[in-house]
């Protein structure tokens, strides 16, 4: 009995890359979405810096009844059933941010993870079975993500106080 041996690269093997930034990402594939859609004062951006990584920093103000910030990029519907989990390469600034992804950009809803930033780059595994439903700001009485199909992803910090915030993206993977 002969056995062939097939080598298979990790590397390709069992993920999906949704977003790698690098000096020719564009900032037109995001865009911000603040609390002044309600009436408050806070003021997010996004860049691209020289290096390369996705920056998303600013300032969440509570004037008005504000108090968040998002980041947002919109992509043709994708069937992400054979993956489990996100995960993220971040730097951030010590602060609590929310991963948020949308089955249909339409959809009010949200699914959301939130997670504490460090100085440090991170990686960031997000099970989609932790991922609640949320909107504005409140949990809703719904199933969390089955991890069916996505058409959005964002970036959203709001912690119900005035705060300068950056955080640096380099890599959006399903896995």
């Amino acid at each position: 009995m002969s056995f062939k041996l097939i080598l298979i690269p990790l590397l390709t093997l069992g993920h999906m890359t949704l977003y790698d930034f690098s000096s020719e990402s564009h900032t037109s594939d995001w865009y911000i979405l603040d609390d002044v859609v309600m009436g408050g004062r806070s003021n997010g951006k996004f860049k691209i810096t020289d290096d390369g990584f996705g920056m998303f920093y600013g300032k969440v103000s509570l004037e008005n009844n504000g108090g968040f910030s998002s980041v947002r990029h919109q992509f043709k519907t994708k069937d992400v059933s054979r993956y489990s989990k996100i995960k993220l390469r971040i730097k951030g600034d010590g602060k609590t941010y929310q991963f948020r992804l949308k089955k249909n950009s339409e959809d009010k809803a949200s699914y959301i993870f939130e997670f504490k930033t460090s100085e440090d780059w991170m990686l960031i595994e997000i099970p989609f079975s932790e991922m609640y439903p949320g909107f504005r700001g409140r949990r809703l009485n719904q199933p969390n993500f089955e991890g069916d199909i996505m058409s959005e992803i964002a970036f959203l910090i709001g912690n119900k106080k005035p705060q300068d915030f950056q955080l640096l993206i380099d890599t959006i993977e399903l896995k």
